[in-house]
């Protein structure tokens, strides 16, 4: 498994966690996706990442249900929605997070995007979760440069945590510019859909590489983004044998020619890209 990622603060937390988006929106499936996060921690998956967007709730909740006696071997992130992003709203909006994933504390509580909200209501909602022990950390998700640079001249900006965006192999906009600032500033990224939702091209160098290692595809897609340095993936998985194929991935060590001809089937930015979001 890949060593931890830091936090600005010094914290460690795991390389490689477990998305929740789209799971607990079908009960026929609820019993399944439960057993797969549960082996995920037992894998050491132990970062979760959801919010009060997926399934307006129902996410969370089966989140909660999963966590039971496991709650204090996991680093739990959820995230608001920006019309919930007043300093009242992000309150009222945590506290209802809280009671579906049936927990006292959410390790770290994310902005989902910009909304209208200005910033500093939002940090100001942020902090006041902080202080009362409801939230240890803050961040924000679907922030491109631009974003940060403005975060960070609001007032306890500078406290934010991470920022979680769209990246992989297919999508490597952010590393122009955004990737570089964050570095800048020890700050992680938070990667989501590392594997393209599964749609990224099981072929060409991809396919000759996990040849080469033994493992699929996808394995060698999320191995790559796990290589990259101060990124944490977060692939969703909702079945038990994903999970294993997931963590598997953690075991993977690219070599540098592996990692060029990567670099060749899926050619890194020469210029800025909006960041891109699903």
């Amino acid at each position: 498994m890949k060593p931890s990622i830091v936090l600005p603060d010094g914290t460690a937390v795991p390389a490689l966690g477990q998305g929740t988006w789209t799971l607990g929106e079908r009960s026929a499936r609820r019993a399944t996706e439960i057993d797969a996060l549960r082996l995920g921690v037992s894998l050491g998956m132990t970062l979760i990442d959801t919010a009060e967007m997926y399934g307006e709730g129902k996410t969370e909740e089966l989140v909660g249900e999963a966590l039971d006696g496991l709650r204090d071997e996991v680093f739990l992130v959820s995230k608001v929605y920006p019309f919930n992003a007043s300093r009242k709203g992000v309150i009222q909006a945590c506290e209802r997070s809280l009671e579906r994933l049936r927990t006292d504390r959410i390790d770290l509580y994310l902005l989902h995007w910009r909304g209208e909200e200005p910033l500093a209501q939002t940090v100001a909602g942020f902090e006041a979760l902080q202080q009362a022990g409801k939230i240890r950390y803050w961040g924000v998700s679907n922030f491109d440069t631009d974003d940060m640079q403005e975060l960070f001249a609001t007032p306890g900006g500078a406290r934010c945590a991470t920022n979680q965006v769209l990246y992989n192999l297919s999508r490597r906009g952010p590393e122009f510019d955004l990737l570089p600032w964050q570095r800048e500033h020890r700050m992680p990224i938070m990667a989501y859909s590392p594997l393209e939702q599964s749609r990224l091209p099981a072929r060409g160098a991809l396919a000759s590489i996990a040849d080469a290692h033994g493992c699929t595809a996808m394995q060698v897609a999320l191995a790559w983004v796990l290589s990259r340095p101060g990124v944490i993936a977060i692939p969703k998985a909702g079945r038990p044998e994903h999970v294993r194929e997931n963590a598997g991935a953690g075991d993977i060590v690219l070599s540098a020619e592996e990692l060029q001809a990567l670099d060749q089937a899926f050619a890194p930015p020469k210029r800025k890209r909006p960041l891109e979001m699903l």
